[in-house]
């Protein structure tokens, strides 16, 4: 049996455990190129990938930061919103309305929406519900289009609300969104400390459970990864991760600047986390993380998820790039605060035949947000071997490279169970 005849034979058994999607050939196969690429970079024997693959069907998976599959859009309705003078925040917020929630309405992305869960093998992610900002407002959106989601599919997907909840996902076969808000919600009236951050609360009753302390910028917390200079943390930043260590919330440093993650780190009396990261000593890049803060947030308890952004990760920005900084963080700083934060998607096979009937648009300018410097996001194409319906080729590699069992049962998802239990015991 040759090497792709051992894939293939390993796809369907992986079929049977729920690791492959269960819909259309053009899909599977799709997939299953990904996968083959991830393989053609591994080199794993046949037995490191059977073993493997056992393994992560068997295995708790929780994502510390990501996205669940993303739905194409609608294209007439995008059609028929430009051409009605729709206006540029309008169009955005329908096209990530629909993004998120054409799961439940339309028969077509259901499938792709379950096949690109299945074909993960990943038990819960914590997703991305909080549009970046801290307006409680603009937070609230994504907030909202998940709870609906996990409202309409819960023989399928379901809100967690307690780590308890995603054992329990494991356990029937399902899967579960831990949420996550890309921001702390402030009033920003200025009042005082405490009615500033009395959001905080809110929102975590609303179902989030971790925040970004800041998303590339400077605010009144803290320093962006994005900014020239490496400011620390501010005074109502202290604040602000007090109140998210006394509310049950996990403190997440994944976009800050070096210096603020530091301080954060041994500021905040809860585990915290880098939900979405990768480590200077590999690849230098303004959303890595130096030894210093992962020492920091190693001692706090917490972990640093390690990402799959090939110009994050350099070094080829492939599969074994990506191992290469989660060896690096288990041999400096203990498999104890490994983790896995894609931070990326599995896009609906359907999207491009979507988005070709959508007009063009004029050009918009960037964000304020979203501010990144030149050639930050560079660094050539995606590689199909870091595609998201390849985590059970990532526990290949981890194989491959000689972890144990138990310490990549621990890089897969309980150490994010460990913090999460932590966040909560406040």
């Amino acid at each position: 049996m040759n090497r792709r005849q051992f894939f293939s034979s390993s796809f369907r058994a992986a079929t049977a455990v729920g690791l492959a999607p269960q819909a259309t050939p053009a899909a599977n196969d799709r997939i299953e190129r990904a996968r083959q690429a991830a393989l053609d970079v591994l080199k794993a024997t046949p037995s490191q990938i059977q073993h493997g693959l056992e393994l992560h069907a068997n295995s708790l998976v929780v994502e510390s930061y990501g996205f669940s599959p993303r739905a194409a859009p609608d294209g007439d309705r995008m059609r028929e919103a430009i051409e009605s003078g729709a206006s540029a925040i309008e169009l955005e917020d329908l096209s990530e309305e629909m993004s998120m929630t054409r799961p439940v309405t339309s028969p077509a992305e259901r499938v792709e929406y379950e096949n690109g869960w299945r074909a993960s093998g990943v038990t819960c992610i914590l997703q991305n519900a909080g549009e970046e900002g801290q307006d409680p407002l603009r937070l609230v959106k994504r907030l909202a289009r998940f709870t609906y989601v996990t409202d309409m599919l819960r023989g399928f997907v379901s809100k967690a609300a307690t780590p308890g909840d995603i054992i329990a996902a494991k356990r029937s076969g399902t899967r579960c969104l831990y949420f996550s808000g890309n921001g702390v919600p402030i009033t920003q009236h200025w009042v005082s400390v405490e009615d500033e951050l009395r959001y905080i609360r809110i929102f975590f009753q609303l179902g989030i459970r971790m925040m970004h302390l800041t998303y590339n910028r400077r605010n009144m917390i803290g320093e962006g990864c994005a900014e020239p200079s490496n400011a620390g943390l501010s005074d109502f930043g202290r604040a602000a991760i007090a109140e998210m260590n006394r509310a049950g919330v996990i403190v997440d440093c994944a976009h800050s600047g070096w210096q603020t993650s530091l301080e954060a780190a041994k500021a905040s009396k809860r585990p915290m986390v880098a939900s979405h990261s990768c480590c200077t000593a590999v690849h230098r890049h303004i959303r890595s993380k130096p030894d210093e803060v992962i020492r920091a947030i190693a001692d706090s308890g917490g972990y640093i998820g390690i990402c799959v952004v090939p110009s994050f990760l350099g070094r080829g920005g492939d599969i074994n790039a990506m191992l290469d900084h989660i060896d690096h963080v288990v041999t400096r700083f203990g498999v104890g605060h490994a983790a896995i934060g894609t931070d990326v998607v599995y896009s609906s096979a359907h999207s491009n035949e979507e988005y070709r009937k959508i007009p063009k648009r004029q050009r918009s300018r960037a964000p304020f947000e979203y501010f990144w410097p030149p050639g930050a996001l560079g660094g050539g194409p995606a590689s199909p071997s870091l595609d998201w319906t390849n985590w059970p080729i990532f526990t290949v590699g981890m194989v491959q490279r000689g972890y144990s069992d138990a310490d990549i049962r621990k890089i897969l998802g309980e150490n994010v169970l460990r913090v999460a239990r932590a966040a909560l015991a406040a």
